[in-house]
């Protein structure tokens, strides 16, 4: 199993938390996007939208390549079952996964490489239109938290909305969002750091991190 990654990108984080809670083993391979990596022939071959996370696994004797961090992470759940990252009722893992959408399709979206590039290309402050939606989706975050947190974002266990969560208020420090104005959310945040699933996961100790 190899996955084609950034180590600063979100929806890369996302995957990779998700790949050490199951302890599941994999090859990091770095996909440089400052550098234009993710335009390339080769990983275009892998995924023609020039994204990344990219996890390339084995399935019946083929290569499969898989993009888009949550169908990659329901992949992950249906195939390593034994330590889930949904609840187990139907209603809470709906719960969870539109925690998760939120943050994946509300917030992640409009800081994205991309995203920023073009507004800035265009004549517009990329900084703060990154801010305005970070902090109008991190209020809305925090209204879902104040009815479902305990320990984590969805009660006292560690799900797929804090593989979200975690990558998203990482991003949000990064573009200048508000993030002391959600305490909830920053001691939840802290809680999921004492993990080391969490730990190994994160920006700073992968193989391609740059100095701050």
């Amino acid at each position: 199993m190899k996955l084609y990654n950034y180590w600063r990108s979100s929806s890369s984080y996302r995957v990779r938390l998700a790949l050490h809670f199951k302890g599941v083993p994999f090859e990091y391979v770095p996909v440089s996007l400052l550098k234009g990596e993710q335009h390339e022939a080769a990983h275009r071959g892998r995924n023609p939208a020039g994204y990344v996370p990219v996890l390339e696994v084995e399935e019946s004797g083929r290569v499969v390549e898989l993009s888009q961090s949550v169908a990659i992470f329901e992949y992950l759940e249906e195939r390593y079952p034994e330590r889930p990252l949904l609840p187990p009722s139907p209603a809470a893992r709906a719960q969870v996964r539109s925690i998760a959408e939120l943050i994946n399709s509300g917030i992640q979206p409009f800081h994205n490489l991309a995203t920023m590039s073009h507004v800035k290309a265009i004549g517009g402050d990329e900084k703060a239109w990154a801010r305005h939606f970070i902090d109008q989706g991190l209020k809305t975050l925090d209204a879902l938290a104040e009815r479902h947190a305990g320990r984590f974002l969805f009660g006292d266990t560690f799900t797929w909305a804090d593989c979200c969560l975690v990558p998203q208020l990482y991003g949000a420090r990064r573009f200048g969002g508000d993030v002391a104005a959600f305490p909830r959310l920053t001691r939840i945040e802290q809680a999921s750091l004492e993990l080391p699933h969490v730990q190994a996961a994160r920006p700073e100790v992968q193989p391609d991190a740059q100095p701050a």
